[in-house]
C-alpha cells in the first residue's frame, strides 16, 4: 500500500485517540453531575482507544520507512579504531582559548 494511505491511517488513528479522551472526559462530567463514584469507562470507550491505539501504531510504523539493527556492534563491526575515537559533535570551536589567541599573536608578530 501506498505511503500516504498509512499517513491518512495514522491520522485517523490519532484523532480517534483524542476522541476517546474527549468522550472519557465527558463520561466523567456526567459522574461528577449524577454525584455517582467514578468507576471504569464504559466499555465502547476502552474499545474504541484500544483499535485507535493499534491503528496508530500501524500507521506509524508503516510510515518510519526503514529500521536500523538494535545492536550497535552490527553497524560498528566494520569501522576502524580511527574512525571510532573521531567524534565530530565534541568539536569545540568556540572556548576560552579564542579571548588567548589575540594575545598569542601580538607575541609571535613582536618577536
Amino acid at each position: 500500500m501506498s505511503r500516504s494511505f498509512y499517513r491518512n491511517l495514522t491520522i485517523l488513528g490519532l484523532l480517534s485517540l483524542c476522541h476517546t479522551a474527549y468522550s472519557s472526559a465527558k463520561y466523567r462530567s456526567y459522574l461528577r453531575l449524577k454525584e455517582q463514584e467514578t468507576g471504569t469507562l464504559p466499555l465502547d470507550i476502552i474499545i474504541q482507544a484500544v483499535v485507535s491505539l493499534i491503528v496508530t501504531m500501524i500507521g506509524i510504523i508503516n510510515t518510519a520507512g526503514e529500521f536500523k539493527e538494535i545492536s550497535a556492534t552490527k553497524s560498528l563491526e566494520r569501522k576502524s579504531w580511527e574512525t571510532l575515537r573521531n567524534i565530530p559533535s565534541f568539536y569545540i570551536f568556540n572556548h576560552r582559548g579564542q579571548a588567548l589567541s589575540p594575545l598569542y599573536e601580538e607575541q609571535s608578530g613582536a618577536s
